[in-house]
């Protein structure tokens, strides 16, 4: 079985470079696929943009685990991945599914370092008996919680 978690973005592409960092996850490379559907005549080119130097959907991509399979003639990944598509609007409201991120014991702080040099913010710090973690945000507002 393989998944994906979808998340609606205003840029997909700076989040999937984000969580792709975040994750140590691969920005998946749609290249192969878009060249035969451009060269077929079977998408327009307006659906496609440059990204790492390469053709990447305008409107959509993803991250993948580095480990998992994925369909080499597509790029998409068959396992673990998260998939980042274009809506019009910004978030506005809590996220109602967030990610846990959970760092090496005693390197908190400086996974902490590290995400917010990628882009993201701390919102809070949580100490409570049942455990200590960091309610942080993706460069969209996305919470995510570093335990």
């Amino acid at each position: 079985m393989h998944w994906k978690l979808v998340v609606d973005s205003v840029d997909p592409h700076a989040q999937a470079d984000f969580w792709g960092a975040a994750l140590n996850y691969l920005v998946e490379d749609h290249s192969p696929l878009i060249e035969r559907l451009l060269s077929a005549g079977a998408a327009p080119s307006e659906l496609v943009v440059e990204s790492h130097g390469r053709h990447a959907w305008r409107d959509a991509t993803g991250v993948r685990h580095p480990q998992d399979p994925y369909q080499e003639e597509t790029g998409v990944g068959l396992g673990r991945r998260l998939l980042f598509q274009r809506v019009p609007e910004p978030k506005t409201v809590k996220n109602r599914l967030h990610i846990d991120l959970h760092a090496e014991d005693g390197k908190r702080d400086a996974e902490v370092a590290r995400l917010t040099g990628l882009g993201a913010t701390v919102v809070r710090e949580v100490k409570e008996p049942s455990g200590e973690w960091v309610v942080m945000a993706d460069p969209e507002g996305n919470e995510f919680c570093l335990h």
